[in-house]
């Protein structure tokens, strides 16, 4: 049984490999396979979401989750209130008790988002607390408030059992073989596909989605409107051409790059950055060699990446992980930059506060700007 649980995922494989993206594509419609049910409703506009569409009525909420690998729904949702009575045996889909009191949350960036929303009561469990650079949710769970339901690759499905969850929140990807035992608790599996999105905003909006699940709609439509105000008058503020940029650094002989289409690389080129691959077109990533990388992106002017560790990242222990490293200009100019995840909240706040993210992008592209002034919130740069 696997599971993929979005940003914490990509904690624990750099542990073990290295910074692997996020954006590791992609799964084929799986469970969500379901005829198209008529139903009439007003649809909620999303803006920038491609892969969400909600419709609502008086009485319930249809949530569509389309497939990002292909063509089809991968789920459906039909949310109605806790104590509303009636025959729903006829819906197609998953029915789903809003608000969700009892959930479980594999990922790390969506327990960040509930603690913004101020909803950490409706967490019941997590998996990879280790992985959690989240404060409350330890104090919590040490509070015995919040049960540690283990590794995400292999949760205690017991435990999930005695929390008695009314919701499971997880990130689906290719080929996982479905969810095992966890599918047959008869609890509402969230699968959380936000990380195909092909935009930040667009990722950062299904926390509209989140929102109606855990009774804190309007909450998630202020803070929303909050992350596409600051986004949209940083990316708008940006007036030249900026640097070059270079992302990630090899695991084991691969190197994985965003996608040209991927938020990745629409991100960069909102910061008004030249993406290597942005003529690229998959959403996400590409696995490739370093001989192509460097053939490709030896001239780039920046190079940014995820560090794991406990002491500071040196040109010195960069340049003993691969020779060839060397050969790169933003290695050579000193223009190479890194984020430690295990001592900052990137993989916590980056998702849904993409306008965080986006400001430091600019800064390391536009080095001569009056934003580069101020201070990187994530990254560091490897002095030379």
């Amino acid at each position: 049984m696997k599971f993929l649980h979005g940003t914490a995922q990509m904690k624990l494989f750099s542990h073990a490999l290295g910074f692997v993206l996020l954006l590791l594509a992609a799964m084929g419609c799986r469970q969500g396979r379901v005829a198209v049910t008529e139903f009439d409703g007003d649809t909620l506009r999303m803006k920038y979401a491609d892969n969400i569409v909600i419709t609502r009525d008086s009485t319930m909420t249809r949530v569509e989750l389309r497939n990002p690998w292909g063509d089809g729904i991968l789920h459906r949702y039909w949310l109605v209130a806790r104590d509303a009575v009636g025959d729903f045996s006829h819906l197609e889909g998953t029915l789903v008790r809003v608000p969700l009191q009892r959930s479980v949350v594999f990922n790390t960036a969506h327990a960040s988002l509930l603690q913004m929303l101020d909803r950490t009561d409706a967490i019941a469990g997590v998996a990879d607390l280790k992985y959690m650079l989240l404060p409350e949710i330890h104090r919590r769970v040490e509070a015995r408030e919040i049960s540690d339901c283990g590794n995400a690759m292999a949760p205690d499905v017991e435990r999930i059992i005695a929390l008695e969850a009314d919701g499971i929140l997880l990130s689906p990807f290719e080929n996982s073989g479905g969810y095992g035992r966890l599918e047959k608790l008869g609890v509402p599996i969230i699968e959380c596909a936000e990380y195909m999105e092909t935009s930040a905003l667009g990722r950062a909006e299904w926390m509209r989605f989140y929102g109606l699940l855990f009774g804190c709609e309007e909450r998630a439509d202020s803070l929303f409107n909050v992350v596409e105000r600051e986004y949209l008058s940083r990316s708008s503020g940006v007036q030249d051409e900026g640097l070059s940029m270079l992302t990630e650094r090899l695991t084991g002989n691969t190197w994985y790059v965003a996608g040209g289409r991927s938020s990745v690389g629409r991100l960069i080129a909102d910061a008004g950055g030249r993406y290597i691959w942005a003529d690229d077109g998959h959403s996400g990533s590409l696995p490739l060699s370093f001989e192509a990388v460097l053939d490709r992106a030896g001239d780039a002017d920046v190079w940014v990446f995820n560090h794991t560790g406990p002491m500071p990242l040196t040109r010195e222990k960069l340049a003993a992980e691969h020779h060839g490293y060397a050969a790169f200009k933003a290695f050579r100019e000193g223009n190479v930059y890194y984020v430690n995840s295990l001592q900052v909240p990137y993989f916590e706040e980056v998702s849904f506060r993409p306008d965080w993210l986006l400001r430091d992008y600019i800064i390391m592209l536009h080095p001569d700007s009056d934003p580069a002034k101020e201070k990187l919130k994530y990254f560091r740069k490897i002095e030379p």
